[in-house]
């Protein structure tokens, strides 16, 4: 009876252990999931990152295809008005008639401001191409602090990930041990019961 009831004693503890053991099983399962969770979250956010270098690295060509045009219209700007220059002295040195000289300089003028309102329509774009680059500089900046936090979320969980499995693993021996002793118990009550009907039987 006395083995009987160790031998109950050690099923209910083997249950316990072993309810104890599905429960961090369960657990792990649910910090794995997670784990993959945050995965996805940082492979999206990386992919987020490089439509914004591309975005921005699209901003800087465009700015500089900008640029190379402002410095093309300032040249066009500096011929026009060398072009006046030369028109007003040939018709100082030639005495050119006071109405070819003002056809002349209205179309000059026209040209010139022609020139100006590009001129202005440019700097317009550069600026908002400015301000467009600012913005994807800030975006990518914000995604950066993100995926900091993220980073930091996930050595987290990888140390929970960690004490989990050292758990497991002595929830496990301790399984084992209790199996050993479990079946140790069950020879010596095999033996002490064959023992008994031996001298039973004598």
């Amino acid at each position: 009876r006395d083995y009987g009831k160790k031998v109950h004693g050690f099923e209910i503890e083997f249950d316990e252990t072993l309810d104890k053991l599905n429960k961090a099983n369960e657990s792990f399962e649910e910090k794995d999931k997670m784990h993959k969770e945050v995965e996805g979250d940082i492979s999206a956010l990386t992919r987020r990152i490089m439509l914004m270098e591309e975005e921005s690295k699209k901003a800087e060509i465009t700015l500089a295809n900008t640029v190379t045009k402002l410095a093309v219209s300032s040249k066009q700007a500096d011929d026009v008005l060398k072009k006046v220059k030369v028109v007003e002295s040939k018709c100082m040195n030639n005495e050119v008639t006071l109405e070819e000289l003002d056809k002349n300089l209205r179309q000059t003028t026209k040209m010139a401001s022609d020139n100006e309102q590009k001129l202005d329509e440019l700097s317009r774009k550069l600026g908002v191409q400015e301000e467009e680059l600012k913005r994807a500089v800030e975006r990518a900046e914000l995604a950066e602090n993100k995926l900091k936090g993220i980073e930091e979320e996930l050595q987290m969980v990888g140390e929970n990930m960690k004490q989990l499995e050292m758990s497991a693993e002595k929830a496990v021996e301790r399984e084992e041990k209790l199996k050993d002793k479990i079946l140790s118990i069950q020879n010596k009550f095999k033996a002490a019961e064959g023992r008994f009907e031996y001298g039973e039987m004598n």
